[in-house]
This record gives structure tokens, sequence and C-alpha cells, in this order.
């Protein structure tokens, strides 16, 4: 049977099944996408909690629209399950795991590898896998096509071949929750596969659904692509936050320098410093490049040293906070700090390494008293790093007032509406990313 062209047809006349494997902020928007062009969708998650929300119609991500999910759900082509032996029913499998690092700051590729067995176990002909999860070069490659080839030989008297019984390919993620210019549909698409029937056959799914495709030769290039991206901005992050600390010692403000840069209409773009890097990109993804090149004997000291850097920074605004109130002689054990913006950017309710957490743990470490303040964020749930039993307070002036130090972390927007309470009740603030700019002499930046 010709996989190849049953695949392509199904997938032009929209009548291929969609599987979506973790249905977070990143598979849950792309499985919208696919129900909203007309295809059948099948979410799989192990997380118990989210299967009835999704059937109910409900959310669990701020910035997705409840609308969308039970539109979906009402079409009949959205279904949600932890039941993975219906994973031969989907024509097409989208892996979308977490790719955390681990104690190490080395890799933790058990999602995708207990993904990999699941889908070695169901995994039939005529079925497209597309791994999305940010990682190293090689592991589409190395990883997954060598446990699905031994998947063919267990299942498929006569073997299963990548490239003509079923097909293989790596295509980086690019969500930006609540990114106001971008969504899931409208961001380009890189796509690398194992064989040019991959690409094409990958290349073509995601044509139904995404603006524009950029297949490229493999998908260690896909692979290194997601790299490139997010080592860029690491790098330009750490700069800028190494110019912060410079500058302040010169009595140089580092926001009046950035915007005067971006006068420059061409060799410049900015980047912005704060309390430290957040979200399951940035402060993650170039340790799995400089991991895997150890294996080739290279030392990636620039990526590194970006990583430092950007690492650092909830210490140094720990540092400038101790700072500023020995100038006002108190001093920062047994002072009240209340942080303002638990999530790792400004209006949505994501907390993957939020630099928020990390506060908390420092300034809790040097004996202050932390509390919390997000409209997006109304308990702080466990992490795999944390697990702090607190709650948002409320933004009023009697409590402000009882602080000792306010700290801006995550400027929400919704911040603004209250940035004059703020200002008029707090004895002391630290501002992180240049929120408060009408010069009150309370405001101090770090």
């Amino acid at each position: 049977m010709n996989y190849r062209h049953l695949l392509l047809e199904k997938i032009e006349n929209k009548s291929a099944v969609i599987g979506i494997i973790g249905l977070g902020y990143v598979g849950l928007p792309l499985g919208l996408e696919f129900v909203s062009k007309g295809f059948n969708v099948i979410g799989f998650d192990v997380d118990e909690k989210k299967i009835p929300l999704l059937k109910a119609g409900k959310t669990y991500i701020k910035h997705i629209e409840e609308a969308r999910i039970k539109n979906a759900v009402d079409s009949g082509l959205f279904d949600a399950t932890s039941d993975f032996s219906k994973l031969p029913n989907c024509d097409a499998i989208i892996i979308c795991v977490p790719t955390p690092l681990d104690e190490h700051r080395e890799p933790d590729m058990r999602f995708i590898v207990e993904t990999a067995k699941t889908i070695q176990k169901y995994l039939r002909k005529g079925q497209l896998v597309t791994l999305e999860s940010t990682t190293y070069p090689g592991t589409t490659e190395e990883v997954l096509l060598p446990m699905f080839k031994d998947a063919g030989r267990k299942i498929q008297d006569s073997g299963i071949n990548v490239g003509e019984d079923f097909f293989l390919a790596f295509s980086p993620e690019r969500e930006d929750p609540n990114n106001p210019n971008y969504n899931t549909a409208t961001i380009p698409k890189v796509v690398g596969g194992v064989t040019e029937a991959c690409v094409e056959i990958a290349t073509s799914l995601y044509n139904k659904v995404i603006v524009k495709t950029v297949p490229v030769s493999s998908p260690r290039v896909a692979e290194a692509t997601k790299l490139l991206e997010n080592i860029y901005r690491s790098v330009n992050i750490a700069l800028v936050n190494e110019l912060k600390m410079v500058f302040h010692k010169m009595d140089i403000d580092i926001w009046e320098v950035i915007e005067a840069a971006k006068t420059k209409p061409f060799g410049y773009n900015a980047f912005y410093p704060g309390p430290g890097l957040g979200g399951h990109c940035i402060p993650i993804d170039p340790f799995y490049l400089t991991w895997k090149a150890h294996e080739y004997e290279v030392n990636t000291k620039f990526i590194e040293l970006a990583g430092e850097i950007n690492t650092m920074q909830p210490y140094y605004v720990v540092q400038r906070a101790m700072e500023v109130l020995n100038a006002h002689k108190k001093a920062l054990n047994g002072s009240k700090v209340l942080i303002l913006g638990a999530s790792y950017k400004k209006n949505i309710d994501d907390m993957r390494e939020s630099p928020s957490l990390k506060l908390i743990e420092i300034f809790g470490n040097k004996g202050a008293v932390v509390d919390y303040n997000d409209p997006y964020v109304s308990k702080l749930p466990a992490t795999r790093k944390y697990k702090f039993d607190m709650e948002s307070v409320e933004l009023t002036e009697d409590n402000l007032r009882k602080y000792d130090l306010i700290v801006l972390s995550t400027d929400h927007d919704l911040y603004k509406e209250k940035s004059q309470l703020i200002i008029d009740n707090s004895q002391l603030i630290v501002d992180t990313r240049n929120f408060f700019k009408n010069g009150s002499n309370t405001v101090y930046k770090a």
C-alpha cells in the first residue's frame, strides 16, 4: 500500500484524525487550530484533571478563551482523553510534552522518552509522528527513530520503514502566550523530516493550519533552529542585564539608554533587562545545546556565560532591595516584602520558571516575611522546584502600607490602573521592569 499517497489524500480532504499528546500551552491551542480548520482532533494528556474540564468546554489556561474550547467540543471534532490506546485511531500524532532540565541543569528527556514508548506500543503503518518539544539536535533521529523502527519489527511481520510505512518529523513550537500580534496559526512553522516523504507529509499537514511552512533539510536543522532563536534572546537579554548592573554603578539609567539606542533605524534590536528569565524556553533551551555540544568536545562558553548572568538576576534584585532598605535604616531580615507579579511575563497565568518564585525563595531565606500579588494567579501552584503555600494578597491602601518594601517583578497591565494607588501607599518600591516612570522618590530600579 502507498501510505504516503493515502496520508496526503487524508490530509487534503481533512479526513485525517489528528492526535495531540500534551494539552498545555502548546498542544491545546494547536489542537484548537486544527479543529477550526475542520479536522477531527483527539487530545491526549496524563493529567486526569484536565480531561473533564475540556470535555465540559472549560479552560485551565487564562489566555485561551472557554468559548474556543466549548465550540470545539460542541462541533464534535474535539475530544480529550487519557486513554492512549486510542492512538491507532490517529493518522497524525503530534508530541507537545515538556522538556525541562534536571537538578544538574542537563536535559530531562523522560517526558519525550515515556511518550515515545507509548507511541511505540500503538504505532501502526500509515501514521505521521511529529515532535514539537524543544530539544537538542539529533533527538528525533537518535531517540525516536530507533524506538519506532523497533516497534515496527515487533508489530509488523514485514517490518516498518520510515518514509514508506510511517513518517517522522520535527517541527519546533513557537508559541508566545497571549502575544497580541501573533498566535499559533500566524507564526511560520519550520519543518524537518527524516526523509523527503516525511517532510512532504508534515509540511502538507501544517499548511492546513499555519500561515506559512518553512521546510528544512533535516530534523537536526529544525531542532537547531529553535535553539538558535532562544539562544539569541538569552544572550541579548544577558547583555542588557549586565549593562544594567554596570550602568547603575555609573548612575546611568539602562532603560533611558535603550530608548535612545532604539532610534537607530538599522543594526540594533531592543532587548530589556528584568528580574530573571522565565517561561519554558529561554531559561532552559540553551542548556540543551550546551549539553549536546560536550559530545563533540565543544565548550559553549558564550551561551553558558549568558546563562550565568541571567540566572543571577534574582540575586541582584535582592541585593538592590537590601541596599534600598539599608539606605532607609532598615534590615531585610524581618522586613515585610510584597512581590507584585508571580507569572513569568505580563498578562498571563504561566508560572513556568518564573523569576518571582526564585525571588520569594531568596527573600525568605534572608529572613524577610514575603507575600505576593498577582491578578492572574490566585494561589501559587506547586512546581518541580517550589512548593509554596501562598495566596495572592489584595492590593488595598491598608495592605500596601503594611509592607516595608514592594518589589515589582511582573509588569501586568492591570497594575497600570493601580499604579498611583501603589505609589501613594508604598513605603519603598524596587522596580525591575521600569514600570513606574513618574519619578517618585520612593521608587528604585533594579
